[in-house]
């Protein structure tokens, strides 16, 4: 709305910071909604507008907003001490928290965004096996960091393509796009076809259990065991990238032991809301990182605000008060809302489909199926999901610019309810526009 306070916000915020923007996941025109506060699941914005939030920051914010334990937790250490130069026992706890509830994990090393735990396990995974080329999924994205910053948001590849890495912008560095290989996802004799040509240069391939640019597809099981027995058999590692999934299951996403990784990013939902990251994986695999060790860590790694103990806090707080109960009460909300959200679409007589797992959903206006990262390549440049999406928030329901959307511990029934109620809504003024 051009005479409200988030639209003279934008205009001065461009008078300071390129575009108005330092975070380019929320950009939009003709200008983002800026928000004042949170509590529970909802969100109010600068112009007192209150809005029922399924964003939850991109899926970080597993308990919404103002969770009475993490706040506590939050003042109690604000109070002690915001960031020092040495670790604190906050750092321990958290970790310790993480290892029990993970089978694979033995250690831990923290940083303070997913991206930089990418790229840390990618790192690590050069200086363990002395290779370079590192494999990822056409479409998945991975964080900011050149390696991996390709083929994300492009036009797929097929055919003769595959395995041509394409930077995701033009600050993307020549040298880090020729030791990235592209394959397909959930394709098993095309990405065999890809990987054997280049096995004895490969330092890793980076899978994401739920990859939400490729359209919230599931890996496929078979797809994963593939991948695991082929690393493993060419000396290289697979690294899974958890950093929107590990919110799926108490030990994070649902992986056979065939599919256990070597190394894990994740981050997110273990930060209570506040910034953080995180690499882990067996003790022989974490050693690379070990400065005590004779001859100092092969990666080296550090950071001023690295394991903070104001994130330390809010996360333990968070994961604490996160048990099995919680998670499959939400897992079953997420079930329930995809199967109304779909009941919706055929209602209408809308062609669109729904997918996600878990707390976790993403809404598509066109296709009636996704189930490859070139369908939702092609359902994203259909204009009629930004109307719907529009619609929904005018009528005070969040979702994010791509139709993704994340549960969070406040939510009921009721919530759903509404949700879908505001998107019978938005359909229906779809059809009569």
């Amino acid at each position: 709305m051009p005479n409200s306070l988030s639209s003279a916000a934008y205009q001065r915020a461009r008078q300071v910071m390129p575009g108005g923007n330092t975070r380019a996941s929320n950009f939009e025109k003709p200008h983002p909604l800026y928000l004042a506060s949170g509590d529970g699941a909802y969100v109010t914005d600068v112009d007192g507008k209150r809005y029922l939030d399924f964003q939850n920051n991109f899926t970080a914010l597993i308990h919404g907003y103002n969770h009475a334990e993490v706040t506590r937790a939050i003042h109690r250490q604000a109070e002690l001490g915001s960031s020092f130069a040495g670790p604190t026992i906050a750092e321990i706890e958290l970790a310790e928290l993480l290892v029990e509830r993970v089978a694979y994990f033995e250690q831990i090393r923290f940083t303070n965004t997913g991206s930089e735990a990418v790229m840390m396990a990618i790192k690590a995974a050069r200086a363990l096996t002395g290779h370079h080329l590192i494999a990822k999924c056409e479409g998945a994205y991975h964080g900011n960091y050149d390696i991996v910053e390709v083929n994300v948001t492009a036009a797929p590849l097929g055919g003769a393509g595959y395995g041509q890495a394409r930077g995701e912008h033009a600050g993307v560095a020549a040298s880090a796009i020729s030791d990235c290989l592209v394959i397909p996802f959930n394709d098993i004799e095309g990405s065999r076809l890809i990987l054997e040509a280049a096995a004895d240069r490969l330092a890793a391939v980076v899978i994401d259990p739920l990859p939400s640019r490729i359209g919230l597809i599931p890996v496929n099981a078979t797809y994963l065991a593939f991948i695991r027995e082929f690393t493993r058999r060419h000396s290289s590692l697979l690294i899974l990238d958890q950093v929107l999934s590990f919110r799926l299951g108490y030990g994070g996403a649902p992986i056979c032991a065939a599919g256990f990784p070597d190394l894990c990013a994740f981050g997110k939902i273990i930060g209570g809301g506040l910034a953080i990251g995180a690499v882990a994986g067996s003790a022989d695999y974490m050693a690379v990182f070990d400065p005590s060790s004779p001859y100092g860590a092969r990666v080296f790694h550090s950071g001023t605000f690295t394991a903070n103990p104001l994130s330390m806090a809010a996360g333990r707080a968070a994961m604490t008060t996160l048990g099995t109960c919680d998670l499959d009460r939400l897992n079953e909300l997420g079930a329930r809302t995809r199967f109304l959200l779909t009941e919706a679409l055929a209602a209408a007589g809308c062609c669109g489909a729904v997918t996600g797992q878990g707390s976790l959903f993403r809404l598509f206006i066109g296709p009636e199926r996704i189930a490859t990262y070139a369908d939702t390549f092609a359902a994203a440049r259909d204009p009629r999901l930004k109307f719907v999406i529009d619609r929904m928030r005018e009528n005070g329901v969040l979702l994010s610019p791509i139709g993704l959307g994340a549960l969070s511990t406040p939510m009921g029934e009721a919530d759903v309810s509404r949700l879908v109620g505001t998107f019978k809504t938005a359909l229906r003024a779809l059809e009569h526009q």
